[in-house]
């Protein structure tokens, strides 16, 4: 099989929809070798990230004019270079498909990670509402299948897109494997230093923006400050939401509760979630919700929301609370460090549940998507 992916995201971007894309290149290639891989990348100069995926395989570039309009190669020229390289099925891992992707002579996929635009606008401009509806809505309706990264998220392709149950396939993003891995005491402890972490806390990871609801936390600190001892290590980039969270923190007297930590390399990753006692991610809505997988791949238990995907994310162990209810997510805090018998349950059965997302199980599913494409 002759597989070509939109390799934009793989090339540029450090995490989201570049992780989840270098992620697929990555497993395909160690689980179906036989197959060949071409890497279509609008930009030669912007491919900083992809040696983490590409050994092996081929890119591909704007070749002529189309160096100098290298956006409209990636959803219009494109197709004249599928053909040219015998493509037999090409994979859009980013939402989207080339416009004329049904000219270029292969059949198509593209995987859809979520349509949190359309459920909560409020978080989008309008501008960026509309391009994403319009690239996201032709690319379900002209691929051959679709992938969805959660059953949530294959409901919502369903109600705002009206698209066939019987041409979706929910197949599971996985995490690094870094985080199932040991970590040494010597990386320990010199993140533990080099970072001031307390010696208890719960982690946060995520972009700390209001979607991710950071706030509920913070709230659930205030009602009881008293209840626990831990503090509250968020990592993620800063948005403005940041500085809304401080000001409640401040105003309640419980500033120091919460430590903020921006631009935290990914080597360094693992280890503040071996380092922490549990995990909470308070998000109101999700794709999938990797973080959570994460958690429970590095053997913390692990608090999530309800309301979207993230008990598909961290399996039925977990504890999930009304994004909403603060008087929930204090109990959850409390009881996730205080309960041993609990503690030690919620670990076991996590390491459990991640099993289901090794590279082996989901990669045979990503090539499943496939065949059945190209035997219909």
């Amino acid at each position: 099989m002759r597989i070509g992916f939109d390799a934009k995201r793989a090339a540029q971007n450090a995490t989201g929809l570049g992780n989840y894309s270098r992620f697929v290149i990555r497993i395909l290639k160690n689980h179906f070798p036989e197959d060949e891989q071409v890497l279509y990348v609008p930009n030669p100069k912007k491919t900083q990230h992809l040696d983490k995926a590409a050994s092996n395989t081929e890119p591909r570039f704007p070749q002529g004019i189309w160096q100098r309009l290298r956006s409209i190669w990636r959803v219009w020229g494109v197709t004249s270079d599928l053909k040219r390289d015998r493509i037999d099925l090409f994979h859009g891992l980013s939402n989207e498909l080339p416009l004329n992707i049904r000219k270029a002579g292969c059949r198509s996929v593209v995987t859809i990670h979520d349509l949190i635009f359309l459920h909560y606008p409020k978080y989008y401009h309008l501008i960026d509402r509309k391009i994403y509806d319009f690239k996201f809505r032709l690319a379900c309706r002209n691929a051959d299948r679709v992938i969805a990264v959660s059953e949530f998220t294959k409901r919502e392709i369903m109600k705002y897109y009206g698209t066939p149950e019987a041409k979706i396939d929910v197949v599971y993003q996985g995490c690094d494997p870094a985080f199932a891995a040991p970590v040494s005491k010597e990386k320990l402890d010199d993140v533990a230093l080099r970072y001031s972490l307390p010696r208890q806390f719960i982690l946060y990871v995520g972009s700390i923006e209001e979607r991710k609801n950071l706030m509920l936390v913070a709230k659930a600190i205030a009602s009881r400050p008293s209840a626990f001892s831990h503090k509250i290590v968020a990592v993620g980039k800063r948005t403005p939401y940041v500085d809304e969270i401080r000001q409640y923190l401040e105003a309640n007297g419980i500033a120091d509760r919460i430590l903020f930590f921006h631009k935290v390399p990914f080597a360094d990753l693992p280890s503040f979630y071996r380092l922490a006692d549990a995990f909470v991610y308070p998000s109101r809505i999700e794709g999938f919700g990797i973080p959570m997988l994460e958690a429970i791949s590095s053997g913390l238990p692990a608090i999530g929301c309800t309301g979207s995907c993230l008990e598909e994310a961290g399996g039925p162990h977990c504890i999930y609370v009304d994004p909403d209810d603060v008087q929930a997510m204090s109990a959850a805090l409390c009881r996730v460090v205080s309960d041993k018998e609990l503690r030690e349950t919620m670990i076991r059965e996590g390491y459990k549940y991640a099993r289901n997302f090794t590279d082996e199980v989901l990669a045979g599913k990503v090539h499943e998507t496939y065949s059945s494409i190209l035997q219909a």
